[in-house]
């Protein structure tokens, strides 16, 4: 199992805290470094110094950083136009050599389209918008060079365009999809996707999730191996029981009763639960932490949890 290292941003942090997580993740061996694509604090928090732009800040990561995979999970099609979206990652693929990955959502945060003049959707509508963005993004970046690209859809209208810049990756960077969706989650997985992301669910979620993606790409004819497999949970280790509290303290979870949505313990009970994770079908886990300013976390987790899940 691949472990990449996953944040939270719109929680409070400056590029220069990003800077220091991404280049730490890159210098202990993860294969990545995620961010969220969110705009507003959730929660209690106040979000300070105040939200920052994906792909803007993937974009100076590409810089300063050489090994690492980048990319979003996710980002949601509410945000930005699938013509503008498909440059913006090209680009970022071209800043750092071929090392961008999209996560691509249907987005769900009401109130951070609400804080920023944002269109939101009802479910149904933001899905339509979501299959149109697939297949804008992979046509642009899938024409050939000195072709033209055409799309007439519902929501996007594209004529004659040049289908430019070209990311480096060919025939183009891992675009990945996820979420509970019972039908149109996974056959759109199938259908556009490099990796299928669980998110925040338990063990059995996590394989009922990972079989609904085997079986549509079964239907559709796609050899079901074809595709990466991963989960995320928020994740908290400490050498000891003490240490597990102190960073469950500043973070506010309940050591004794994290919910599905964490993984909690020393590294060997992380480990087993990681392999719980592993067992079910995931190729990959997204780590999300929390605690940007605890860099001796990744260290931790670099040199104790990862050894025995690699």
């Amino acid at each position: 199992m691949l472990l990449r290292i996953f944040t939270e941003p719109q929680q409070g942090a400056s590029y220069d805290d990003l800077l220091a997580v991404a280049q730490r993740t890159e210098e202990c061996g993860f294969d990545a470094f995620f961010r969220s694509d969110h705009y507003l604090a959730m929660g209690d928090g106040d979000g300070l110094p105040g939200p920052s732009d994906a792909w803007i800040t993937l974009a100076g990561l590409a810089r300063e950083t050489k090994r690492i995979k980048l990319g979003t999970l996710v980002s949601p099609v509410t945000f930005r136009h699938p013509g503008v979206l498909a440059i913006t990652v090209a680009g970022v693929d071209q800043m750092s050599g071929g090392r961008a990955e999209l996560g691509l959502g249907a987005g769900w945060f009401e109130a951070e389209h609400a804080a920023y003049g944002l269109d939101f959707p009802d479910t149904v509508g933001r899905f339509d918008l979501l299959s149109e963005q697939l297949e804008v993004i992979s046509g642009l970046w899938d024409t050939p060079a000195g072709e033209k690209y055409d799309f007439a859809g519902k929501h996007y209208q594209l004529k004659d365009s040049p289908a430019l810049p070209k990311p480096v990756q060919q025939p183009h960077p891992p675009i990945i999809v996820g979420g509970a969706g019972k039908k149109r989650t996974p056959e759109l997985t199938a259908k556009y996707a490099a990796e299928f992301n669980a998110g925040f669910s338990n063990v059995e979620e996590t394989a009922a999730r990972f079989a609904r993606v085997r079986k549509a790409c079964e239907a559709i004819g796609r050899d079901p191996e074809t595709m990466v497999l991963s989960a995320a949970h928020t994740v908290v280790v400490g050498k000891d029981d003490a240490e597990v509290k102190r960073r469950c303290a500043v973070i506010g979870r309940d050591p004794e009763n994290p919910g599905d949505g964490s993984i909690v313990g020393t590294p060997a009970e992380v480990a087993d639960n990681l392999g719980r994770l592993a067992a079910a079908g995931s190729q990959r886990h997204y780590v999300q932490i929390l605690d940007l300013a605890d860099l001796d976390h990744l260290d931790l987790i670099a040199s104790e949890v990862l050894p025995q899940v690699s």
